[in-house]
């Protein structure tokens, strides 16, 4: 069974755990505050572009969200997302068992737009009852969407006006950000996120870690006391040092030539071959994408036989005899198995 459901399926990239295990026994204090940790957090503020940029290192994706997420708000106060973003879907409700309410906006291609935003923020203040309401004070979006697709730079501008004219927060979930930065569509730089946002995280575990995500904060004034929400909300890792070190290695290098960049590439390239080999069998997509996701539309019939060999993501019915499905590139996607999978899709087309 080869498997292509998603891009954390694999363990971690040889360099980072040889890297593990020569450090392995050097002494270091814990809670993110070793040598290592240190280092990482200066490869990546080279990055972004700003030797003040704030960073933390956190274990998870949704632990990262909602510790971020709920240091932003206050009591009253909730969170704009698309319809499907993955605060909003795929979460377990983790931010609203923060006490805080996630306000959702019909999406487009996965993402939500300028004026939707405007619209509801618009909205929501002319009403003479709106203390009575919940406060929209962050928009959140992922970087690629939950169907692959990314925000341009100037979407991204866009959007960064109207949190600014209505006070919000803007804050991007990065769980596949390198895959969305190495994509032929983009046109942004992660200087570009860290500056039109007020905070961000760079997703480790579905990019050639074995757990792990760097939280960058550029607003001064969400970094007042981060470490003790860190702290409380179960997010300060004892032993930080794995952390760390598994940043700095992905990020040892200048620019885009640092392995994370590189295995970033290596799925989006793969992912390309097998969205033109389907174009080549006529197989339409469900949605349009350019990162390292592929929503193929395929007969249920060869659906069934091709799970005997090959795991998917089911993803939605579009009509009596045909789904949607995801397939995901990795990191670590072996080239020759993406070759066995549209043979093996020809054939069963035929």
């Amino acid at each position: 069974m080869i498997l292509f459901n998603c891009d954390y399926l694999e363990g971690a990239h040889e360099e980072i755990l040889k890297r593990l295990a020569e450090t392995n026994l050097q002494q270091e204090i814990g809670y993110g505050e070793d040598s290592f940790c240190e280092h990482a957090r200066e490869l990546i503020r080279a990055q972004v572009k700003d030797s003040d940029a704030y960073v933390q290192f956190i274990a998870g994706g949704t632990q990262t969200n909602m510790i971020l997420l709920s240091s932003m708000l206050r009591s009253h106060e909730g969170v704009i997302a698309a319809d499907t973003g993955h605060i909003a879907v795929h979460e377990s409700g983790a931010i609203e068992a923060t006490g805080h309410k996630v306000i959702t906006l019909p999406n487009t291609e996965g993402k939500i737009t300028a004026a939707q935003v405007e619209a509801y923020a618009a909205a929501h203040y002319a009403d003479d009852t709106h203390e009575h309401m919940v406060k929209p004070q962050v928009v959140f979006i992922s970087f690629p969407s939950e169907v692959g697709t990314i925000y341009s730079k100037s979407e991204l501008r866009a959007l960064r006006k109207v949190c600014d004219r209505y006070g919000m927060y803007l804050y991007l979930d990065g769980a596949r950000l390198g895959y969305g930065l190495m994509s032929e569509a983009c046109d942004v730089k992660l200087s570009d996120i860290y500056r039109l946002t007020d905070a961000f995280y760079i997703g480790g575990t579905k990019q050639g870690a074995l757990l792990g995500e760097a939280a960058v904060i550029r607003n001064t004034a969400l970094r007042k006391e981060f470490r003790y929400i860190l702290k409380q909300r179960g997010g300060m890792t004892a032993k930080g040092r794995i952390l760390g070190i598994q940043f700095e290695v992905l990020f040892d290098g200048k620019g885009k030539d640092c392995l994370y960049f590189r295995l970033s590439d290596h799925a989006d390239r793969l992912a390309a071959k097998f969205r033109d080999g389907l174009s080549a069998l006529s197989v339409p997509m469900y949605q349009e994408s350019f990162t390292n996701q592929q929503f193929p539309v395929l007969p249920d019939k060869v659906l069934k036989k091709l799970s005997k060999d090959y795991s998917y993501a089911y993803w939605g019915r579009v009509d009596e005899t045909h789904s949607a499905v995801r397939f995901c590139m990795s990191w670590a996607t072996k080239e020759e198995n993406v070759d066995k999978l549209l043979k093996a899709i020809e054939k069963l087309l035929k």
